[in-house]
């Protein structure tokens, strides 16, 4: 983002294919922009549940958290008067799991990022209202001002500078996934990727990447056949089948697949990983906010909090994310640049 690339929820003991297609259907049945059945208020005041309705994508927390007048009073004046934060997240129509997902009640919009936006805007000492839209649309929705902020494995990219800031909160790292028997690995060099055939979420930061790789061979009289599929289960049965030979997508969802599927005929491996922000820079996923909003500073402090703390600890190992932990938050940080260099 990152990406609508969309992971399954699976629920042990019936098939991968059915727990897909069950999910799925849930998901879809929100339509292409959700607000309804999105927020979660069971728990006291003071107190965020993190992994709620998970489905066993998280370890289900709770973590205390109020808030705090000296970043609350950083708010713009809109913002803290409305007495809500207004979320967005870009995973219709199947979500990404662990990442964002629609819960095993079929309703809640659950994951670690909108987990995140809810320890946020607790922090603010505001009411969380997360929206649930396609990837395409999640931007719409900031820029019309919809929504105040993006939680939505969001790459901060120099490009995307133009018109967001950013408030980092997690690093980015990319992967291919391949099935469990394919002796194929990336290696880190994209000369590895000449004569197959890769699949990727259509404007995503994956994507940017994965053109340029495919510019470079063209150059070198090689080809790279990329791939789009609507949703994941359609890309997972492209890759059962053979007729892609890998997915470039986020590394946490592929981890979260390669976990669901072990010790099943459709057993998948990560086969190499990558940074969001290129070969030379490790990529950063931020909050992501209008340009100018005055929004990524009280976000970055909020952020820097939960760290401090030990809230944000708790979300990421809830969601088995530690390995992707920052040691703060920055806003506007160097992202992937404009050369894809």
């Amino acid at each position: 983002m990152p990406t609508h690339f969309t992971r399954r929820s699976l629920i042990r003991g019936i098939t991968v294919a059915t727990a897909v297609a069950s999910l799925a259907t849930g998901l879809a049945a929100c339509g292409g922009t959700s607000d309804a059945a999105t927020t979660t208020d069971s728990a006291k005041s003071g107190e965020v549940v993190i992994g709620q309705v998970s489905n066993g994508a998280a370890t289900r927390t709770t973590v205390k958290v109020s808030e705090v007048k000296s970043i609350s009073a950083e708010l713009p004046a809109a913002v803290k008067k409305r007495g809500k934060l207004e979320i967005g997240i870009g995973a219709l129509p199947a979500g990404f799991p662990p990442l964002a997902y629609v819960g095993d009640d079929q309703k809640t919009l659950t994951g670690s990022e909108p987990d995140l936006g809810r320890l946020i805007a607790a922090v603010f000492g505001l009411k969380a209202e997360v929206k649930n839209s396609t990837w395409e649309n999640l931007f719409v929705g900031v820029d019309s001002g919809k929504v105040d902020v993006a939680f939505s494995n969001v790459t901060d990219t120099e490009e995307r500078k133009k018109k967001y800031e950013f408030a980092s909160y997690r690093q980015d790292n990319l992967a291919f996934i391949v099935p469990k028997k394919s002796t194929w690995n990336f290696d880190g060099t994209y000369e590895n990727l000449a004569g197959k055939t890769i699949a990727v979420g259509s404007g995503t930061n994956q994507e940017k990447i994965l053109l340029e790789w495919k510019a470079r061979l063209a150059k070198e009289g090689k080809k790279l056949t990329v791939k789009y599929f609507q949703d994941s289960p359609s890309t997972y049965l492209a890759l059962n089948s053979g007729k892609i030979d890998a997915s470039f997508g986020p590394n946490p969802g592929f981890a979260y697949h390669n976990r669901q599927v072990a010790g099943t005929p459709n057993a998948t491996r990560t086969a190499g990983t990558y940074s969001g922000a290129g070969a030379s820079l490790q990529g950063l996923i931020a909050a992501t906010a209008k340009k100018d909003s005055g929004l990524a500073e009280p976000l970055a402090a909020a952020i820097n909090y939960l760290i401090k703390n030990g809230q944000y600890a708790e979300w990421l190992k809830a969601y088995n994310l530690s390995d992707e932990a920052v040691a703060k938050s920055e806003v506007n940080p160097p992202g992937l640049p404009l050369d894809n260099s």
